[in-house]
């Protein structure tokens, strides 16, 4: 027996966004939604560059293990993103999350990281397949939220993982899962979950036998609530091939590139970044003509900013990039003849000094590469925990080998321990800023919540620097004592802020906490309500 997709897509813009940074693909053996991120200048980029990295794909023979191959593929669509943030710095930051199908024989292979999900309706049964990798999902794991708190939870948008130019391997979730005819799969963003409940969509795909006017339903419903942020839906079901069914007519996005990615009207934002940052000739639509012939050659439907980038060439670094990977591959399958290998030609002589001299020109390149690199990473700042105390960082928080690319820059009298839960998370990854003088209006914002969560009182011990300095009673000190801050209050605290964690403390910028488990010191309370820096 052999099974193949049937499927339908649509991608639209929410109503308060200016373009559509989701993509989404699906053809006779692959489905694929991808959300990007990243503001204006490359959640856009994200999503697209990720998904038409997969398409080639879409095949009804894979080679070897097509789990692993689904993963690899991923993993290198990861490592992608990271090269374009490298040859384009203001795209710093962008990601996208994946959520991918491969149907290989009687076997599903799923993919999943980031928040996008996959619903299945199988023998009667509406369930949902993936996990959310946000901070709040985990907290629900953990038993310390409950699910319906987590709509109303202040961090319920924090992505725990993603792709990205952060992580040079991610994190995948991997499933293989059996397969039966007529089994249904909805792959989504979070923009559709964010507006319908899991009742309501699951109302939906039971009740709307075609799949077309299902995925219209759930859209237009979407935009009907007021979605807050673009919504994308791919529908499959799993169907039976029989030996006398014609082959299904293709279905090209070509004379509606605008429509399939959602946009309602010109919107120069995402074309002036995008083409800011591209190389190559001045007219990037020709660069997606060799894409457009491979996506042509087969069954398929391209929504997003995958098709934008695609039919227009709006987003030119995406199709300069998709098409030098899909020669590559092109060339890769021609060179295969239908029973095997073709021989290979004799290497034409080569001189013996040709090696040793582009060995050493890739040397020097990579140096000039690092030397560049370092230079660039030392006009960052950041704010993070210094033993027990925060700190003014110059650099960025990683490391190249043996060389840390950081150094403290001012260290505060501000004691960690003594932040806010959710607060210490955030200090663990490193809260970026753009210059000196964002760092420290950072620093000024985390005293305010020092002062707010209040001071040791009268006749209480204070805590000094050193683990072994005594208290010593203050002027408004009460009777009542407290224990002094622990220097060494965990700087690995990952985001584990309860909805009580962070009470009295003031609104402070986001940012995405670390995915290790918290630990803090309940020994721990305020010794210092802010300081100047040292």
């Amino acid at each position: 027996m052999a099974y193949f997709l049937r499927f339908a897509a649509r991608s639209d813009v929410g109503m308060v966004r200016a373009k559509n940074d989701d993509s989404a693909y699906v053809g006779r053996y692959l489905a694929v939604v991808a959300d990007g991120m990243g503001g204006h200048a490359g959640g856009n980029i994200a999503s697209a560059s990720t998904v038409l990295d997969l398409v080639h794909l879409d095949r009804s023979h894979q080679r070897g293990d097509a789990g692993t191959e689904l993963a690899d593929e991923i993993q290198t669509a990861n490592s992608l993103l990271s090269e374009l943030v490298s040859t384009n710095p203001q795209l710093a930051g962008m990601g996208t999350t994946v959520t991918a199908l491969l149907l290989n024989g009687d076997r599903l292979e799923l993919a999943h990281i980031g928040d996008s999900r996959a619903y299945r309706l199988k023998n009667g049964v509406f369930e949902q397949i993936t996990t959310d990798h946000t901070f709040v999902q985990r907290l629900i794991d953990e038993g310390r939220l409950r699910p319906e708190e987590a709509d109303v939870h202040p961090h319920k948008n924090v992505l725990m993982r993603v792709l990205g130019d952060v992580d040079a391997s991610p994190e995948l979730d991997l499933q293989t899962l059996e397969v039966e005819p007529g089994e249904r799969w909805l792959l989504c963003s979070d923009g559709l979950t964010a507006v319908l409940n899991d009742r309501m969509v699951e109302q939906i795909v039971r009740e709307t036998p075609n799949l077309d006017e299902c995925v219209n339903a759930l859209v237009e419903l979407t935009l009907a609530g007021g979605s807050p942020d673009n919504v994308t839906v791919a529908v499959i079901e799993v169907a039976l091939t029989t030996g006398d069914e014609p082959e299904p007519e293709l279905r090209p996005v070509l004379p509606s590139a605008r429509e399939a990615a959602g946009e309602r009207e010109a919107s120069s934002g995402p074309a002036d970044v995008s083409a800011a940052a591209s190389e190559g000739p001045a007219e990037p639509a020709v660069r997606a003509d060799l894409i457009r012939a491979d996506l042509l050659s087969r069954p398929h439907l391209l929504v997003g900013a995958a098709a934008l980038a695609t039919e227009t060439g709006q987003i030119p670094i995406v199709t300069q990039r998709s098409t030098e990977r899909r020669a590559a591959l092109m060339l890769t399958h021609k060179a295969q003849a239908p029973d095997g290998p073709l021989e290979e030609a004799p290497a034409p002589p080569v001189r013996r000094w040709l090696g040793p001299a582009f060995v050493t020109l890739g040397v020097l390149i990579l140096l000039a590469v690092l030397g560049f690199g370092y230079t660039w990473t030392q006009t960052r700042f950041y704010v993070a925990a210094a033993g027990d105390r925060v700190a003014v960082y110059n650099g960025v928080p990683q490391t190249l080998g043996p060389i840390q690319l950081s150094h403290v820059y001012e260290r505060t009298t501000i004691p960690v321990s003594n932040l806010p839960e959710f607060r210490r998370s955030q200090l663990e990854g490193g809260l970026p800023a753009s210059d000196l003088q964002e760092a420290e209006r950072i620093i000024e914002d985390l005293r305010g919540e020092l002062r707010a969560v209040g001071c040791a009182p009268e006749g209480g011990p204070q805590a000094t620097d050193g683990p072994s300095a005594e208290p010593t009673p203050g002027p408004s000190a009460s009777a009542s004592p407290k224990p002094t801050a622990s220097p060494s209050a965990s700087r690995s605290a990952s985001p584990s802020a309860s909805p009580s964690a962070s009470a009295g403390a003031t609104s402070t910028p986001r940012a995405q906490p670390s995915p290790s488990d918290a630990q803090t010191d309940p020994g721990a309370v305020t010794a210092d309500c802010g300081g100047n820096l040292e």
